[in-house]
């Protein structure tokens, strides 16, 4: 017989002492589960950027882009069957020279990694600033022949059919102190209450941003965001896309990227450019490519591989909160650190819009 006052425990029955120890088991799970959900709703909240070493345009491209399109989400399930516009930086073509222009062999590496993921076509568009002859601009920029061995088609988007949107810049973005326009307006937006854009942008289902990484003697850094500007029809803006000089550069950045809304950034850092950008700096090897679906991210990311601090930048700053985020603790950083690429570009006292834009080093 069993004496009623032992303590030993019988099959089916919890003592108090195990249902507290329980109790508190499952109270801590439960609060770790809590924090683990939050830590990855905080992680799954921050911008994504993918960073690559790449030493030379004679390496293997296509391999880090792939890498770069799943870190951010975009494998083959997501890509198959898209239409897929990559838009380089053509502004101003000179043959042989590796740091004015978005290379082809970036270009071509990007055609060939969305082809693999099943993307039903990949063009490419560029409208350039400069020049008004379209296969100059090709031959130039080493593009030419290369459109043919890869069988891209290429589509002139200053002679495109056009579109007119609505401009969808708000001039309730940050105001921060951009610089003035021409004819002194909000220094946030251009007020355009509409934009007209090629036709192309209205047949595909991804545009992709593909700059070179460079200065820029009006507004400090030309990456993913400035880069749209060659989407603009010329025959409606001007060589070099006069009218947006005219209304404010910055603005105008602001209110293209919010109108767009362009879906991937890959920017070309392999060689860039320093000094008096975009079109007479000198190269500067950086060895890198910079891939991101927030462009605004993308280009603080490059940015500070650069040395420059994103903060410091007018349309940067005005963009973050709005079309993105630019800082360092909303971005999470993928592949390659900063610290282990960077690589300071030289800013020319010179040239106000570059100066006090050095990024400290921590």
């Amino acid at each position: 017989m069993t004496d009623s006052h032992s303590t030993k425990r019988l099959p089916g029955k919890i003592s108090r002492r195990a249902l507290l120890a329980d109790g508190l088991a499952v109270v801590t799970l439960g609060t770790a589960g809590a924090l683990l959900r939050e830590h990855l709703q905080q992680r799954a909240r921050k911008a994504r950027v993918f960073i690559a070493k790449a030493p030379s345009y004679d390496a293997d491209l296509v391999s880090p882009i792939l890498a770069g399109l799943r870190s951010l989400g975009l494998g083959p399930r997501q890509t198959r069957g898209k239409r897929i516009l990559l838009k380089p930086n053509f502004v101003e073509t000179r043959r042989g020279t590796r740091h004015i222009c978005t290379r082809p062999e970036v270009v071509f590496a990007a055609v060939e990694a969305f082809r693999k993921l099943g993307a039903a076509a990949v063009l490419i568009g560029e409208g350039s600033g400069h020049c008004r002859d379209t296969d100059r601009v090709l031959d130039e920029a080493d593009m030419a022949a290369a459109l043919v061995e890869h069988q891209t088609p290429f589509i002139d988007l200053n002679n495109d059919d056009l579109v007119v949107r609505p401009n969808a810049g708000s001039p309730r973005a940050e105001s921060v102190a951009l610089r003035p326009s021409n004819h002194g307006q909000d220094a946030r937006v251009t007020r355009l209450a509409t934009l007209t854009l090629p036709a192309t942008v209205d047949q595909v289902d991804w545009i992709v941003s593909m700059p070179k990484m460079k200065t820029h003697h009006w507004v400090g850094v030309t990456l993913s965001m400035k880069n749209l500007f060659g989407l603009m029809p010329s025959i409606i803006y001007g060589w070099p896309k006069n009218v947006f000089h005219w209304i404010g550069l910055e603005q105008s950045i602001l209110d293209i990227n919010a109108t767009v809304r362009p879906h991937l950034a890959i920017v070309d850092g392999i060689v860039g450019m320093e000094g008096d950008g975009p079109i007479v700096g000198t190269p500067k090897p950086a060895g890198v490519l910079v891939l991101g679906r927030d462009l605004a991210a993308v280009d603080a990311t490059a940015a500070r591989i650069m040395g420059i601090d994103p903060l410091k930048i007018g349309y940067l700053k005005s963009a973050n909160g709005t079309l993105g985020t630019i800082l360092a603790d909303n971005i999470l950083q993928r592949g390659e650190t900063i610290a282990a690429v960077r690589t300071d570009f030289e800013l020319m006292d010179f040239i106000p819009a570059q100066q006090g834009l050095r990024l400290a080093r921590t």
